[in-house]
């Protein structure tokens, strides 16, 4: 069958230039989770290994805090990322940003496996270190607005986001990869080793990241919907100044919207380092939480096409509203479990919050983001204010961490050799261990889930989208295509499928 499709004229849709949804959802799958698989390895690092090697000190939240911040800087770099790359997605075209954005992040992920460790070049390690997460941060900024805005443009009326949510299942394919690859290397290595050289090697892999996505990205066309534009003279001179003075409002929604990468980092970040870290006492091993990252990745990978399939069918505003709140909710019997060291526990409600209900967000948001705003502006305003949104939210584990760190003195450690062991104030350390550990439970899932009462609000006072035509989206006035056309054009481009 071929991959061709032309709307016909009136339709509200392009129509002087073919779309090619199928080649454009295998090239936003391919390369969102090879640029990815670039950015997760780094939060897995920062997690496991940088604290130790990068920022060594005695007082163990101390090295935690700095590891994190530096994980929380590539996000710094984002908005700026996003401002640069989105306005040359939306003057330039989409496809020059994506391959742009492949080659920036595969070279920077790649120096870092040839960084040397603060052992051997002191002060210059985390600062090189740095630099090179800001890079990262930079190249990012503009991918997911950027191949979704692909995808969206290639699509079908009535089948958009089951085309644009395999952007999102690439990312979290990239997320597995990432995870993946630390597996074999935590479970065969010694921890001498894995420290001292095992962990680069996921960084060297990025080389390939580099070829692979710059011969993908080079094969797709440009949307017909930039296409049109730039043909009819549209381009706008400084999208973003245009943006913000037209959509300003929607744009604010986004940045409410994307504080729901709470939910993320409270699991695949400091998650990590709470149930593995010796100074927090809760003792799960590296090998057995990294499986609680693949796993919850893989349902999500599962389950993320149908439930943007599900978005064409009634919307995406009330799929996305459940899936804040419920995520959010799930956080506190997910990190219960994990402080409780109950891995089995910990394991499923892990798949339930991130591999299942945070979907109903996650699976959803690209299309939603890209929907509110017009094409000639597209890329620029979905990239600035999400980018704002995860900013926020990227500090949050070097928060944690200063708030409901583990304490300098041992007592936490020392609840698995000698919980009876009493402290100068009368407290055991069995007592003074499970206290910190309520502690984090409460801290990290209240701000959790407060953020995701925000981002819940924040799509509810959203206007719906789904049924209006690609040429309409960013027009407050557009109004939807009545259901029973719209199903009806829908049950036409079923058949085109990935």
């Amino acid at each position: 069958m071929s991959d061709q499709i032309v709307e016909p004229p009136g339709s509200h849709e392009p129509n002087e230039h073919a779309k090619t949804p199928k080649k454009a959802a295998a090239s936003g799958w391919i390369g969102s989770a090879l640029e990815y698989y670039d950015f997760f390895i780094y939060a897995q690092a920062a997690s496991l290994v940088f604290p130790l090697i990068f920022f060594p000190s005695t007082n163990p939240q101390v090295a935690i805090v700095a590891a994190f911040a530096t994980f929380g800087v590539g996000y710094v770099a984002r908005p700026i990322g996003a401002f640069v790359l989105g306005h040359w997605g939306d003057t330039h075209g989409r496809k020059t940003v994506l391959v742009l954005c492949m080659l920036m992040m595969g070279g920077s992920t790649f120096l870092v496996a040839l960084l040397p460790t603060y052992a051997v070049a002191g002060i210059w390690a985390p600062i090189l270190l740095v630099l090179l997460r800001l890079i990262q941060g930079f190249a990012v900024g503009g991918e997911i607005s950027g191949a979704s805005a692909m995808i969206l443009e290639h699509s079908p009326f009535g089948r958009r986001w089951y085309f644009a949510s395999f952007s999102l299942q690439g990312v979290q394919a990239g997320q597995i990869i990432a995870a993946a690859v630390f597996l074999p290397l935590s479970a065969v290595m010694s921890p001498e080793s894995f420290q001292s050289w095992g962990w680069r090697i996921p960084f060297l892999l990025s080389a390939l990241v580099v070829v692979a996505g710059y011969i993908i990205r080079r094969r797709v066309d440009e949307t017909p919907a930039f296409q049109e534009e730039a043909e009819h003279g549209e381009v706008p001179a400084a999208p973003i100044v245009q943006a913000v003075r037209e959509n300003g409002v929607d744009m604010l929604r986004v940045v409410c919207m994307a504080l729901m990468n709470a939910i993320p980092t409270a699991v695949t970040v400091f998650g990590a380092t709470f149930a593995t870290n010796a100074g927090y006492g809760v003792g799960l091993t590296t090998t057995n939480y990294l499986w609680i990252s693949v796993m919850g990745n893989v349902v999500a990978v599962i389950l993320i096409p149908f439930v943007g399939n599900l978005t064409d069918i009634v919307g995406r505003r009330p799929v996305i509203i459940i899936g804040c709140l419920g995520s959010g909710l799930l956080a506190y019997p997910y990190l219960y479990f994990v402080a409780a060291g109950n891995l089995t526990m910990a394991f499923l409600f892990a798949i339930l919050m991130w591999g299942i209900v945070y979907q109903g967000y996650n699976a959803v948001f690209p299309a939603f983001y890209q929907e509110l705003f017009p094409t000639k502006t597209r890329v620029t305003a979905f990239a600035v204010s999400q980018n704002i949104g995860t900013l926020i939210t990227a500090f949050l584990p070097a928060i944690y961490a200063a708030l409901v760190g583990p304490t300098p003195n041992t007592c936490v450690v020392a609840k698995k050799f000698s919980p009876d062991t009493l402290l100068p104030s009368g407290q055991s350390c069995r007592a003074a261990a499970d206290a910190i550990e309520s502690d984090v439970v409460w801290t990290v899932c209240s701000i959790t889930f407060g953020l995701a009462i925000v981002a819940a609000i924040a799509a509810f006072s959203a206007r719906e989208t789904f049924r209006i035509h690609l040429n309409d989206l960013g027009n407050k006035d557009a109004r939807p295509v009545p259901k029973e056309e719209y199903d009806r054009i829908r049950k036409a481009g079923a058949s085109t499928k990935v």
